[in-house]
C-alpha cells in the first residue's frame, strides 16, 4: 500500500514507541485524520471529510474509516483540530455518532473560530452534548492525554489556524497543518517561525508532518493582501453596477477585504446562502470580521436598494449544484436575477474534480449577460498552501530528524518528499505514506509499523449506506442504462404464465429499441423453456437463465452493456 522514500526496514526495537496512525488525507485532497498513539492513549489530529468526485454518483460525503479508532474508543483521549476547514473538522460528527454513548465527552481543542465552525455540523446532529468544546489561544501548551500539545500559529486562508506541536516521550512531533508563509496576512498573524527554530534548537523534532498541497508548485504564495488590491480595483472600475461576490464561507479575511472595497465604495453589503450568513454572524462575534451594523443587511432588503449601492457576498464558488451562485447562473435563485449591469466574481480556484462545474455556473452567469471576473482573467484569489520554496523554509528552520509527508495526492507527497531530501532530511528517515499506513518513532528512529483499515466511507443520507458495489451499479446505470424482465413462471412446470414483461431505461429508444425487444422476449421464453426440460426448478437459477438470455440477445444486437435485473415471479 505504502512505499517509503528510503527502502523499508523492519521493526524497529529500544524504548516504547510512539505510533502515528494515518486514516486520510496521504493521496487525496480531504478527509484529514490522524491518530498519535503513546501507550495505548490516542490523541487525534483533525477529523476531516472529503467531497465526492464525479465517479461517485449520488455520494454527498467520503469520511474516513474509523473503525480501528472505534475499535479503542475508550483509549480516545482528545481531538486536536488544527483548523476549521470542513477537509479538517467535517466529520467531527461522524467520528462522535460511533463513539459509545457511555463514554465522558470527548474533549476537543482548537481556536474559538476552529470550534465555532466545527460545532455547527455537530448542533446539526445533535451530538454537541458529547463533546467537551476547550478553547486554546496562539502559543497555549496544554496537557492532552499523554502529551502536551502546543498551538503554534500559522497563516492560512482560514483564520487562526495551528501547526500542533506533542511533546512526547519520543520527542517533539510537529504537525504544520495547513499553512503558508506570508508575511502580509490581513490580520497582521504571521506563521510563528521562531518558535518552530526555538523547538529545533532546543529539544530538536524528532518528525514533522507537513501540508504538501502545493509542493509540485515552484516559489512561494503571493500575500492574501495583495488579493485586497485587485479587488479593491474591481470595485472602483465598477461604480454603475451591481457587484456580486463568491468566495469559500470560511474565507474570512477574503470576506473582510470584499466588504473594505465595498463599503469604501459606498456599498451595502448582504450575504447569501446559509453557510455564509453563519460564519459571518460568527466571525463578527469572535472580532475577527468588522463590518458596521449599517453596512450590512438582510438579502431580503438588497431588492429595494439602488443596484449600483450593493454588494452581495455568496456561496457557490465551486458551483456545488443548489448553491446560490449556481441558482443565479440557472435563474432559478429566489433572491438575485442576474442580468446585464451586474458583475460577479469569483473570489476562489476550483478545488481540483470542481472544475467542470464552475465553468457551468462561469458559462451560465455570461449566458445572463453578466461580466464574470474570476481567477483566469484577474488576480482575485491565492492559495492558502505553501508552495515549494515555503516548504523549504520550514525544513530549513526544523531541521527535523524524520519526516512524513501530509495532506495531498500521492503526486504531492512524493514531490515534498524530495524536498526534504533536498534540505538534508536523511533518505532513510523520510517516509513516504499512505491512508492506513502506521509509522513508529522509537529511540532508533523513524520506521513504519503496519497498516489499519482506511477505506473511503461514503455517505448518501446515511453513514455507509453505500459501498464499491452500489457505486459500480450506479456507474453502469449512468453509463449503460437499466433492462428489467419480468417473469411470471409455473416453477414446476416450467411453464411462463405470464410476460416476459421488459422495461428499459437510459438503454436504447423507444423506435430502437422494439425489435430488440421481440427478440429478447422469444429467447427469454426458449431459455426458460430448455432449462424446465434439463430439471431446473428453482426460482434463483431460473434468475439467472434469465439474466444470460437477456444479456446474449442485448450484447449480439446492440453492443452495449446494460445493467439487467431479472425479476422471476412464482405463479
Amino acid at each position: 500500500m505504502s512505499s517509503p522514500v528510503a527502502n523499508r526496514r523492519g521493526p524497529t526495537s529500544g524504548g516504547e514507541p510512539v505510533r502515528v496512525v494515518f486514516l486520510g488525507g496521504l493521496g487525496e485532497i480531504g478527509r484529514n485524520c490522524a491518530v498519535v498513539d503513546q501507550g495505548g492513549e490516542l490523541v487525534m489530529i483533525d477529523c476531516g471529510l472529503m467531497f465526492p468526485d464525479a465517479e461517485m454518483p449520488g455520494v454527498d460525503l467520503v469520511l474516513p474509516d474509523f473503525t480501528w479508532v472505534r475499535e479503542r474508543a475508550a483509549s480516545l483521549r482528545a481531538c486536536v483540530l488544527t483548523h476549521g476547514h470542513e477537509d479538517h473538522v467535517g466529520a467531527l460528527a461522524y467520528l462522535v455518532a460511533e463513539l459509545p454513548e457511555s463514554l465522558d465527552p470527548l474533549p476537543v481543542y482548537g481556536s474559538a473560530l476552529t470550534l465555532g465552525l466545527a460545532r455547527n455540523r455537530l448542533d446539526e446532529a445533535g451530538l454537541t452534548g458529547r463533546v467537551r468544546l476547550v478553547t486554546v489561544t496562539d502559543g497555549e501548551r496544554v496537557a492532552v492525554g499523554p502529551f502536551e500539545a502546543e498551538f503554534i500559529p500559522v497563516t492560512h486562508s482560514v483564520p487562526h489556524g495551528y501547526a500542533i506541536a506533542l511533546h512526547s516521550d519520543q520527542g517533539v512531533i510537529l504537525h504544520s497543518g495547513d499553512f503558508k508563509l506570508d508575511l502580509t496576512p490581513v490580520d497582521g498573524r504571521l506563521t510563528d517561525l521562531a518558535r518552530i527554530g526555538a523547538l529545533a534548537d532546543g529539544p530538536g523534532i524528532r518528525l514533522l508532518l507537513a501540508d504538501s498541497t502545493n509542493a509540485e508548485e515552484a516559489g512561494h504564495a503571493s500575500s492574501e493582501s495583495e488579493v485586497g488590491a485587485v479587488l479593491r480595483s474591481i470595485f472602483a472600475a465598477h461604480p454603475d453596477k451591481r457587484i456580486i461576490t463568491s468566495c469559500f464561507a470560511s474565507h474570512v479575511h477574503r470576506i473582510q477585504q470584499i466588504a473594505d472595497a465595498a463599503i469604501a465604495n459606498g456599498r451595502t453589503l448582504a450575504t447569501l446562502g446559509r453557510s455564509m450568513a453563519k460564519n459571518v454572524a460568527l466571525a463578527r462575534q469572535l472580532g475577527l470580521l468588522r463590518i458596521p451594523d449599517a453596512s450590512l443587511v438582510d438579502i431580503e432588503a438588497i431588492a429595494g436598494l439602488p443596484a449600483a449601492s450593493t454588494c452581495v457576498i455568496s456561496t457557490g464558488s465551486q458551483g456545488e449544484a443548489m448553491s446560490a451562485l449556481a441558482l443565479m447562473a440557472a435563474g432559478e435563485n429566489k433572491w438575485l436575477q442576474v442580468g446585464e449591469g451586474d458583475v460577479v466574481v469569483l473570489s476562489s480556484h476550483a478545488i481540483p474534480g470542481n472544475e467542470s462545474a464552475v465553468a457551468k455556473v462561469i458559462d451560465g452567469l455570461c449566458r445572463r449577460g453578466a461580466e464574470v471576473v474570476h481567477a483566469g482573467v484577474a488576480d482575485v484569489h491565492t492559495t492558502g498552501h505553501a508552495k515549494a520554496g515555503e516548504l523549504r523554509t520550514l525544513l530549513a528552520v526544523a531541521r527535523p530528524a524524520g519526516f512524513v509527508p501530509v495532506h495531498g495526492e500521492f503526486r504531492h507527497l512524493q514531490a515534498h518528499a524530495r524536498l526534504a531530501i533536498q534540505m538534508g532530511v536523511p533518505a532513510s528517515s523520510v517516509l513516504l505514506c499512505e491512508d492506513g499506513d502506521v509509522v513508529a518513532l522509537s529511540e532508533s528512529g523513524l520506521d513504519f509499523d503496519g497498516e489499519v483499515p482506511a477505506a473511503y466511507v461514503y455517505v448518501d443520507g446515511i453513514v455507509g449506506g453505500v459501498g464499491h458495489g452500489v457505486l459500480r451499479d450506479r456507474r453502469v446505470l449512468a453509463e449503460e442504462g437499466v433492462v428489467v424482465a419480468v417473469v411470471g413462471l409455473d416453477v414446476r412446470s416450467g411453464e411462463v404464465v405470464s410476460g416476459p414483461e421488459l422495461i428499459t431505461r437510459g438503454w436504447l429508444l423507444a423506435g430502437e429499441a422494439e425489435p430488440v425487444l421481440e427478440d429478447i422476449v422469444t429467447a427469454v421464453r426458449r431459455a426458460v423453456g430448455e432449462a424446465a426440460g434439463k430439471g431446473v426448478a428453482d426460482i434463483e437459477s431460473f434468475r439467472r437463465v434469465v439474466r444470460q438470455a437477456v444479456g446474449r440477445v442485448v450484447s449480439e444486437r446492440t453492443r452495449r452493456r446494460p445493467m439487467i435485473v431479472p425479476v422471476v415471479l412464482e405463479a
